[in-house]
């Protein structure tokens, strides 16, 4: 009995059939891909991106040398340096992030004290060899005032969050 129920819904082909019916119902609803760099979909204002040091109003960065965020970040992948100024004052003369290392987990940004370290929701960034990958304090500072206003924009939105 089986045999014959197996051989005339091969005949009819009735999976054909059902398979062509779901085609047909999927074919004319509304897609779901993005073009992508033409169109960008919405990002978190919690999203984890390339890293950027902040600097205060008077200018200078804000990082105090604490190493936190070095001692915190379970990837091994900021290394920091730091020296005392004559006025007393703790700062870096290295900061070297290793983004071939980073797992983007965020734990560096919520250790600092002081708000220093930061991660952008910028994420299109590319390099040809794993040195490239090596922002060092200077570039980490340049990206943190190119993106001055965006970081902004994202901690606004995050406040009722925090």
């Amino acid at each position: 009995m089986k045999t014959i129920k197996h051989f005339f819904k091969t005949f009819s082909l009735i999976e054909l059939i059902q398979g062509m019916a779901l085609t047909l119902r999927v074919m004319f609803r509304r897609k779901a891909t993005v073009r992508y760099p033409e169109e960008k979909t919405p990002l978190s204002p919690r999203f984890r991106g390339m890293h950027a040091l902040m600097r205060d109003e008077n200018g200078e960065e804000k990082c105090i040398g604490c190493k936190l965020c070095e001692s915190v970040c379970p990837a091994k992948a900021i290394l920091i340096e730091t020296e005392e100024r004559e006025d007393g004052t703790r700062r870096t003369t290295r900061y070297d992030i290793d983004q071939s290392k980073c797992i983007f987990c965020g734990l560096c940004e919520e250790a600092c004290p002081v708000d220093a370290i930061v991660e952008i929701p910028m994420f299109e960034y590319s390099a040809d060899g794993k040195n490239d990958l090596l922002f060092s304090k200077e570039v980490l500072l340049k990206v943190g005032d190119t993106y001055k206003e965006e970081i902004k924009e994202a901690k606004d939105a995050d406040e009722p969050y925090r």
